[in-house]
């Protein structure tokens, strides 16, 4: 993607807001980091769905953590190097990325934008990376595996219904999924308590106010109308009689299963043949563990701070984790990401790879598929010019040489 003159990222010929939900190029004019789109998309999605992708749980200390300690690591500027031949593209479990990074799993995604799911997954493969659809997406497995041209990751929660996880499985596996990552840090949801305010709960009871709020968004609405679905596509038919949103979310929520263990693990180690990555990783002994379990990978994560509140930032716990198992498993990273100086923290930390959620949503709901696409430009862009400020050229050489104190 061509570069104006004043650094924004224009983003192409695209018009319409209906065609192939790409944002008109107005709408993302003069877009120039993450935090313009966080704005953007503010604006543009009713508060409720926006609240929902951007809050954590209780007092919110973990989710600031993420970012406060992601902002306290310091690069090592170097000069007079050859920097000309720079190259973001490497491997991530497995597979050739344009960069390292990955589209992590979003609930309800496609309530930031009529076909989100589709749309962030064209976006991601179009540039190059992975896309993880989520259990709990409004587009179904089956949406976007029709959609798009390439495999694409699923984000599994292994409920108490086990029949119905073993199906999730095997949809995946029809669907040619490259990858199955299993999130392990929600046997208990976290609350969050704008959720609730908002009516995002169990069972949902929007108020009038947020109806109202829709309604003043109306090409939000119109988007949303024109998806596939407006439910959360992998539960359709799962439910006897008519499928009702209240119904679906509260069998989602006495799904979250506490008796969850590592023999679980074992399990869908069993049933599932491709690459498996095990996400919520906080703690040396649970890393271990993942990899004695047969775990392709782990994802250092707090859950973007939507579960423990008060549990270290993911960049503090990621040090300790690649130490303790990095020779044994891939380890990505994910939390606090919105920018490619961050993913180049997370690298030069020990991290393979990172998972952004919050930044290509912020773009989802901005603009669509080219918010989306915005937003990883915008990383790609960043990394690039911090690996040549820090004198590298390459992904692989990237390692605590590049920090002012490593």
């Amino acid at each position: 993607m061509s570069h104006d003159a004043t650094g924004a990222i224009p983003v192409g010929p695209h018009v319409g807001e209906g065609r192939a939900g790409v944002a008109p190029p107005t709408l993302l004019k003069g877009v120039t980091c993450i935090d313009d789109l966080r704005e953007l998309a503010r604006r543009r999605v009713p508060r409720a769905f926006f609240g929902y992708a951007n809050t954590g749980s209780y007092s919110l200390s973990t989710l600031r953590a993420n970012r406060e300690d992601m902002g306290r690591i310091r690069f090592r500027q170097r000069v007079l190097r050859d920097v000309s031949r720079r190259d973001t593209a490497t491997m991530m479990l497995g597979e050739h990325v344009a960069l390292p990074v990955a589209l992590a799993p979003i609930g309800i995604g496609g309530m930031q934008h009529g076909d989100g799911e589709i749309l962030a997954c064209r976006a991601a493969q179009a540039a190059g990376v992975p896309y993880t659809l989520g259990t709990l997406a409004i587009c179904s497995i089956e949406d976007v595996a029709a959609a798009v041209e390439k495999p694409f990751w699923f984000q599994l929660y292994v409920m108490k219904d086990r029949g119905f996880a073993r199906s999730l499985v095997e949809r995946a596996l029809v669907a040619r999924c490259s990858a199955l990552v299993l999130t392990v840090d929600l046997q208990v949801a976290g609350q969050r308590h704008l959720d609730i305010k908002n009516g995002l709960s169990v069972p949902p009871s929007l108020k009038l106010g947020n109806l109202v709020d829709m309604a003043r968004r109306p090409l939000w609405a119109y988007g949303i109308l024109k998806g596939r679905r407006r439910t959360f596509g992998n539960l359709a038919g799962h439910l006897s009689g008519e499928e009702r949103l209240k119904a679906l979310a509260e069998w989602i929520a006495h799904q979250f299963d506490p008796t969850l263990s590592w023999a679980d693990v074992d399990w869908l180690r069993s049933i599932w043949p491709g690459k498996l990555i095990i996400k919520g990783i906080l703690d040396t002994e649970d890393a271990r563990l993942a990899a004695q379990a047969g775990a392709d990978a782990i994802v250092v994560s707090n859950h973007g701070g939507r579960q423990l509140d008060g549990a270290p930032s993911s960049i503090s716990a990621l040090p300790r984790i690649v130490e303790a198992v990095g020779s044994d498993v891939e380890v990505l990273f994910d939390g606090g990401i919105r920018s490619g100086q961050d993913v180049m923290r997370a690298l030069a930390l020990g991290a393979r790879g990172c998972l952004i959620g919050r930044a290509y949503i912020y773009g989802l709901g901005a603009g669509g598929q080219a918010g989306v696409a915005t937003a990883i430009e915008i990383i790609r862009r960043e990394l690039d010019v911090t690996m040549a400020l820090c004198g590298v050229n390459r992904i692989e050489e990237i390692d605590r040489t590049v920090l002012a104190e490593p």
